[in-house]
């Protein structure tokens, strides 16, 4: 026969009277249940029920108290943004990384580095463009925009993590106002003239070992066909279509800048010229290369091609500037023209041929197409400027973009020569 289950009570002194617990043995191990402040009774009366429930075999032990799980630490945002940055680098282009890398480094982690995420708030981050902009040497208010921007994505992402609650980079009230960018771009037929004349000029006058540098076609190729720089660095001559008249960009930085263009009379003059006295190049051969072969650097392209304007030395002394803007340049004020626009950037001549497209009668569609584009705002801007064009201005372009105003009688025998090889291998 088993032996009856047997307990008693326990009591002892402490702040604000008398506790009591219920000693007894349950399931072959010893048990104490605290009862706090009660009476003497009502500790009898809960040990007989206890002992009874017990017997019965419907008593449980009280769960565990478990402590609660320390906090974690929230990281760093210099931790998560290395985190971050391993995630998402490869996915950029080498520009992009480029731009980034130098947001990060030069100014968010100086700024943010050791804080912890849910610390940064929207004051941190407004006492950071205030910083910015305090500088003696200050960032445009649009590149400081551009570091909160590149702040927002990476907290967005720590936000999905449920690493903090909101994300304070995203406030429009964190911006700085930018005035509205000035967009260049060639205006007219006297000014596209004149830089691919100052082009062929440096060409020309090239030194033996810099006659690699193909100024004025790569000039025509941003003018008449719309390439970014990198996209003009990469092409190669397999990329050229001669016989079906167009010109393939296989390497963008976007879907949509993958994309075919239209091979127009003064371009197709040009690259044939251009094949013509490099008939020896392979098809997988770069058009604008190296002099050892290689891909062309967007800042030799900047250096040697576009060239860089006159400035002052530390002595005070001008150093006369170099490269075609100052070329064409010369030879407009020689003709009492006005000069080129300001800041002429490689984008600014892709710019140009979207204006040219608009001058043969192109639709937004077609230029959204051959510009690689999927938002019309460019597109629609360059429309409504090319629109207040005169007629005769008009007929200039066109007449320009179909080759009616080209080449001299040497270029002449390298574009017939450059042709015959063409429909040879075709």
């Amino acid at each position: 026969m088993a032996r009856p289950t047997v307990g008693s009570v326990t009591s002892h002194e402490g702040k604000g009277g008398v506790y009591r617990s219920l000693r007894f043995t349950a399931y072959g191990k010893r048990r104490r249940v605290p009862l706090g402040l009660v009476s003497e009774e009502e500790a009898e009366i809960a040990l007989r029920h206890m002992l009874a429930d017990v017997e019965r075999g419907v008593w449980k032990p009280p769960a565990a108290i478990e402590a609660p799980p320390e906090p974690t630490a929230c990281p760093t945002f210099h931790a998560f943004a290395d985190e971050w940055w391993t995630l998402n680098a490869g996915d950029l282009a080498d520009a992009t990384r480029a731009d980034y890398g130098w947001r990060l480094q030069v100014h968010l982690l100086k700024w943010f580095g050791k804080e912890p995420l849910d610390r940064i708030d929207f004051e941190m981050i407004e006492r950071y463009i205030a910083a910015k902009l305090a500088e003696e040497d200050p960032l445009s208010p649009r590149s400081i925009n551009m570091t909160v921007t590149l702040l927002g994505a990476i907290l967005e992402r720590a936000v999905k993590r449920k690493l903090i609650d909101h994300n304070p980079a995203k406030d429009k009230d964190l911006r700085v106002k930018e005035r509205e960018p000035v967009r260049s771009y060639l205006d007219n037929a006297g000014q596209i003239v004149a830089v691919l004349d100052a082009a062929r000029k440096l060409d020309s006058a090239a030194p033996s070992n810099r006659q690699h540098v193909e100024r004025r076609a790569m000039l025509a190729v941003l003018i008449f066909a719309g390439l970014r720089i990198g996209e003009m660095c990469a092409l190669r001559w397999r990329d050229m279509d001669f016989a079906g008249g167009w010109l393939r960009v296989g390497e963008s930085k976007t879907d949509a800048g993958r994309r075919r263009v239209k091979i127009r009379g003064a371009l197709r003059d040009e690259l044939l010229s251009l094949r013509g006295r490099h008939q020896e190049a392979e098809q997988v051969a770069y058009v604008f290369p190296t002099s050892t072969g290689g891909e062309m650097s967007r800042d030799n392209f900047r250096a040697r091609v576009l060239g860089k304007p006159a400035k002052l030395d530390k002595d005070g002394e001008t150093i006369p500037g170099k490269g075609v803007v100052v070329v064409a340049n010369t030879r407009l004020e020689a003709d009492g023209l006005p000069p080129l626009p300001g800041k002429l950037t490689p984008h600014s001549l892709r710019r140009t041929f979207c204006s040219l497209l608009y001058a043969l009668g192109e639709d937004p569609g077609t230029v959204m197409d051959e510009m690689g584009h999927t938002d019309p705002a460019l597109a629609l801007r360059v429309y409504r400027q090319a629109m207040r064009r005169g007629a005769d201005e008009k007929a200039k372009l066109a007449e320009l973009v179909d080759g009616g105003i080209v080449a001299n009688s040497g270029q002449q025998d390298e574009i017939e020569a450059a042709a015959l090889t063409e429909r040879e291998a075709a």
